[in-house]
């Protein structure tokens, strides 16, 4: 299944140069995964509710293209690496320029952790099939542990 989401950025996202500033890349990039994690029915209140959350070991921002003021972008969700159980995943955003010139990709590799215990986990049942659908780069790997 094939994600993606377009926005309309906005001036804070922007630096004196008049083009992107760097971390409003990254933002919306976590913006995406959010918002396909919800399609996926496992919403913010689902996190909650299994006391579980996403976190970050590493985030790779690679620019190819300006972005400059007043452009809108699109975001895709690729997944290009699972463990095993699902616990720890690697995810591949490319940024793309509202005329769809590819402008960054951004890579993440990152895990599910329980936020009482603070230490990774593997996710309830209800998040098993979570990357199940999502569609996978062409560099995909499973992560083995």
């Amino acid at each position: 299944m094939s994600f993606k989401v377009e926005f309309n950025t906005k001036w804070s996202d922007f630096d004196p140069n008049r083009h992107m500033r760097h971390t409003a890349y990254n933002d919306y990039a976590a913006e995406v995964r959010v918002r396909y994690f919800k399609a996926q029915n496992f919403s913010i209140e689902e996190f909650t509710k299994h006391n579980i959350g996403p976190i970050l070991f590493t985030e790779e921002t690679s620019f190819r293209k300006e972005i400059h003021l007043g452009e809108n972008i699109t975001v895709d969700f690729k997944v290009s690496g699972l463990s095993k159980n699902n616990e720890r995943w690697k995810i591949t955003h490319h940024v793309y320029n509202e005329a769809g010139k590819l402008s960054a990709i951004i890579k993440v590799y990152g895990a599910w952790i329980d936020l009482t215990k603070r230490k990774l986990t593997t996710p309830p049942d209800a998040a098993t099939n979570l990357f199940k659908n999502a569609e996978r780069s062409d560099d995909f790997e499973n992560i083995i542990l």
